[in-house]
């Protein structure tokens, strides 16, 4: 059987400097476009028409926002099971809509288009304060996840550097938080709880793939505990390589599938899962293969460094 080997410590920089290239185009149109938070994070009212036939969308919104005196966003999907189509109307950032706001939209909306049977499909709405308390709870989640990593692989790991290994490997976790942020930035999709969702995955996948690593590593370590942590990394890499592609293949193309299925129908909910998670689960392969463990290498060589003057200065006292 073929083998090729990867020198994954020489490709390190390399792949930083990639990440940095697209992390520099994100926040480059972050600047630009802004970030787009769903209601469930800025608060807001968001109902839901179901109609048949077909909508000039822009008479439409026009008629709405004349209705209700305010600036809104709409948006379309389509059902699967049959022709019936929807309208989403949001209001962002905005107090709830009252019922009598409500049926007023409804009346002039069915007035308007008689032929397109519009229907009250569902109706949501986000007070600011509660809005801004779930954000602050979501950030919170992921910041906890980051600490309870750093702790596990501390203490599974101890014997050959666990909290460094822990540290570095929240590092290329985080990279991959940053990367599904950035192709919704990139893919004008909302910041939703599907982000979420999809943050909690990738952390999972990613996490899972990285303690695969560190578990080669310290086995690796038992059978040659001479050879240094570059060459026991570079070692693990490679044994572990095509599995961790492997995996990540096989989940990537059933969300390849989702987004297809998404972009067919309209299925926005889907879109804005389905895209962050494909971008993520490649990041969380590239960053586990090549940021984590390498970056353990660089951090480990400088502290290896630093022991010897340790001792000299601590030796002339």
């Amino acid at each position: 059987m073929f083998k090729f080997n990867i020198d994954f410590n020489k490709a390190f920089k390399p792949v930083l400097i990639g990440y940095a290239v697209f992390m520099v185009i994100g926040i480059i149109l972050t600047a630009i476009f802004g970030v787009q938070l769903d209601i469930n994070f800025k608060g807001g009212t968001r109902i839901t028409y179901s109609y048949t036939g077909e909508l000039d969308y822009k008479s439409t919104e026009a008629l709405i926002e004349k209705t209700l005196g305010k600036d809104v966003e709409i948006s379309e999907s389509s059902g699967l099971a049959d022709d019936t189509k929807k309208i989403v109307i949001t209001l962002v950032g905005t107090d709830s809509l009252s019922n009598e706001a409500q049926q007023n939209l409804a009346k002039a909306l069915t007035d308007e288009y008689k032929e397109n049977t519009f229907e009250l499909y569902d109706s949501n709405s986000v007070n600011p304060s509660v809005a801004g308390a779930f954000f602050a709870k979501s950030l919170a989640a992921v910041l906890l996840t980051g600490a309870l990593v750093i702790l596990y692989v501390g203490i599974r790991f101890r014997k050959i550097g666990g909290v460094s290994a822990g540290i570095t490997a929240f590092a290329s976790l985080f990279l991959d938080v940053l990367v599904a942020f950035f192709t919704c930035i990139i893919f004008g999709l909302q910041i939703d709880s599907n982000f979420m969702a999809v943050v909690l995955t990738i952390l999972g996948y990613s996490l899972n793939d990285t303690i695969v690593i560190y578990d080669r590593v310290r086995e690796n370590k038992g059978i040659n505990p001479t050879a240094s942590t570059a060459e026991l990394v570079n070692e693990s890499l490679n044994v572990v390589k095509v599995r961790t592609f492997i995996t990540t293949l096989t989940t990537f193309s059933a969300v390849v599938m989702i987004i297809v299925v998404a972009e067919l129908f309209g299925l926005t909910s889907l879109r804005s899962f389905a895209i962050p998670m494909a971008f993520g689960l490649v990041s969380g392969c590239v960053s586990s293969l090549f940021i984590s463990a390498p970056l353990w290498v660089v951090w480990k060589n400088h502290s290896d460094k630093k022991a010897p003057k340790a001792k000299k200065k601590s030796g002339k006292r």
